[in-house]
């Protein structure tokens, strides 16, 4: 079995956190980015074949994952590949929906001779062993399975949802139904039989933005294939909205956390760059955090994730935020709440995350949750208070805030950014 990973979104309910990285590449746990879960499921569950497609903004991604080291996946044969989209003598497209981006990619495939393909996403939070998965889907004689995961009924109508009998063979498949008939919700994995994954690729290639729970599924189910739902019932996260994204990162720090980065048997495996170790300084405290290596803190830290390289000055006390790599804090800086994108630089004497809650005016269904958002490389000055449900972007002056203050529901996105 080979894996396809799906690692091209951008991921655009992150708001600024995915102006300039795709949605995998975002740091996650202060350590890791999130293409590190669905990597190392792979070589935890003894594949060593994956193809990653990348598309939006794949720098960042392209150097993280290199040639894979850190997941074992440097082989003379098979290993990581990445696979960005490319130009081709009869025509040159994007990926325009996921299985269109798996179609472009039948010949990378078809060099391996697989008997089985394995479909995932990029942007989830989870540990799974797809070896076990396998075994259900040989058992059963599928010709596909798709993983599923019971979720509450009221919520059911945001997933592609599968009706299947007691021996869970699937009778039908709704995606994103008004009124759901079961709650076993597509977690967006599938194993295929190759020749399967392959003939309906070729059937569906002319459908615009082709997608696998809009097209490649029910065209298997109506062709009278052998569909399977295998039910998977431990931690798994969709990271796709800043709300979601916090309380993942939250949930770590608990005293014992639901989703445990610590199990000697399931190891989630990142690149690591080799820098020195955290400093406390003697007046630092802090409580129920992660503290990355090579951060320094010379203030207050409460229920909080701090990336690599981070430094937080003196009198700062900051408190259930995440503060990613190489972002500098200054001093006598109060932050309550806030999500600060890597390499940020916040002035002495700022203030973020008070006043009244209130929507935000910019983008109400991105930026809530009370959380302050603040985008990769962004420098705020000194003297400046910042309200709830806000986010900033770009290098901003004091021009920028009228009476030094950002208002609870306003957005600073300064030109030259993406919006």
């Amino acid at each position: 079995m080979i894996a396809m990973l799906l690692a091209g979104g951008q991921g655009s309910r992150l708001g600024v956190l995915t102006e300039s990285v795709a949605k995998p590449a975002v740091s996650f746990g202060g350590k890791y980015r999130i293409i590190d879960f669905p990597l190392s499921n792979c070589i935890n569950s003894g594949i060593d074949t994956v193809g990653v497609l990348t598309q939006y903004q794949p720098l960042r991604l392209n150097t993280h994952i290199g040639i894979g080291i850190p997941w074992d996946l440097d082989r003379n044969y098979g290993g990581v590949t990445v696979l960005p989209p490319y130009e081709k003598s009869t025509s040159s497209e994007w990926y325009t929906g996921t299985a269109n981006a798996i179609y472009q990619n039948l010949v990378y495939m078809e060099q391996y001779s697989p008997k089985y393909v394995l479909i995932l996403s990029g942007d989830h939070i989870y540990k799974m062993d797809y070896e076990v998965m396998l075994d259900f889907h040989k058992e059963n004689k599928a010709d596909v399975t798709i993983a599923t995961m019971p979720v509450p009924l009221e919520e059911a109508k945001r997933f592609g949802i599968v009706i299947a009998d007691e021996d869970k063979k699937i009778n039908d498949f709704e995606e994103k139904p008004e009124n759901p008939r079961s709650n076993l919700a597509s977690m967006g994995i599938y194993i295929f039989n190759f020749k399967v994954l392959k003939q309906a690729l070729i059937a569906m290639k002319d459908q615009s933005n082709c997608d696998f729970g809009k097209h490649i599924i029910p065209y298997c189910h109506g062709k009278g294939k052998r569909l399977f739902a295998y039910e998977y019932n431990g931690y798994w996260k969709d990271v796709g909205t800043l709300g979601s994204y916090w309380e993942a990162n939250m949930e770590l720090i608990d005293l014992i956390p639901e989703f445990n980065l610590y199990e000697e048997y399931w190891k989630i495996y990142t690149k690591c760059d080799i820098i020195e170790p955290q400093y406390l300084a003697p007046e630092a405290v802090v409580e129920r955090s992660i503290i990355g290596e090579g951060a320094e803190i010379y203030g207050e830290v409460y229920n909080c994730v701090i990336g690599a390289g981070v430094t937080i000055g003196r009198g700062t006390i900051v408190r259930d935020s995440i503060i990613m790599k190489g972002a500098t804090i200054g001093n006598n800086v109060t932050i309550d709440r806030a999500i600060i994108a890597e390499h940020c630089v916040i002035s002495d004497n700022v203030t973020m995350g008070v006043g009244e809650e209130v929507p935000n005016k910019y983008n109400e269904s991105i930026y809530g949750f009370g959380l302050v958002v603040v985008g990769e490389e962004s420098h705020i000055p000194a003297y400046i208070s910042v309200g709830k449900n806000t986010a900033i972007s770009g290098f901003t002056t004091r021009d920028d805030y009228p009476d030094g203050v950002l208002p609870s529901g306003e957005v600073i996105i300064k030109a030259g950014d993406a919006e």
